[in-house]
């Protein structure tokens, strides 16, 4: 599994590149996590999305998290090392050799007791959790992120936060969507729609970052029930 998002940066590729380079790096096991991704091509976070999230969750310093896409462990790894003492992470994965790969790390970075790894199909294992959450980070399927979100409202206490990774599609997800490949225009109208819904709504703060492939930052300030979508996608 390759990660073309590395190919696909939305800024100017000097100013990743510069990024890249002069953010602070990394330290010790976590480091050789995100080297290991990096030489073999694994899809994990770009360093400055890992970067903006460190210092973000850092400051939150969140109890419980819930993290849908696994892949080897890496973002995992940098999020539950913020979680308060008594805090846990959930996180859900499908595929067998990252799943593998991931408990080989938490446990290198001495995580086990803190990580839940639940193995399955997010669209299954997202109905069945109850939360609360402080904090919910999705880097999944992108045509999903728009399914998925009535799951992550219910189960994010209001004021906590949901971080979406690479919403811009390679920086196209303003063009018409004739001009997208058929293969990707299910993903382009599911992420046109996520935003539609989400950076305007009255229960909700958002925020957009041009890091990676893009962030989305919702900020839950209220109850409000999304549920209409889980119907809307079935049609």
């Amino acid at each position: 599994m390759k990660n073309e998002m590395m190919d696909r940066p939305v800024v100017k590729e000097e100013i990743v590149s510069f990024m890249r380079k002069e953010l602070k790096p990394f330290s010790g096991k976590l480091a050789e996590i995100e080297e290991y991704a990096n030489e073999r091509r694994i899809p994990i976070i770009p360093h400055e999305t890992a970067v903006f999230l460190n210092m973000i969750v850092g400051q939150i310093k969140p109890k419980n998290i819930l993290e849908i896409g696994t892949a080897i462990g890496f973002s995992g790894s940098l999020l539950a090392q913020h979680i308060r003492k008594d805090g846990h992470l959930t996180t859900i994965d499908r595929f067998d050799i990252m799943i593998e790969r991931a408990k080989v790390n938490f446990e290198k970075m001495g995580l086990k007791d803190k990580v839940t790894l639940l193995e399955g199909d997010a669209a299954d294992i997202l109905p069945t959790l109850s939360g609360p959450y402080d904090l919910i980070f999705m880097d999944s399927a992108k045509a999903k992120y728009y399914e998925f979100l009535p799951y992550c409202m219910d189960v994010l206490k209001v004021g906590g936060m949901l971080i979406i990774d690479d919403v811009f599609q390679g920086g196209t997800i303003l063009d018409d969507e004739k001009e997208i490949p058929k293969r990707v225009r299910k993903i382009h109208r599911r992420l046109n729609k996520l935003m539609e819904t989400v950076l305007n709504h009255p229960a909700l703060e958002t925020s957009l970052v041009p890091l990676g492939d893009g962030l989305l930052l919702i900020v839950k300030e209220e109850e409000y029930d999304f549920s209409y979508i889980i119907e809307e996608v079935k049609q």
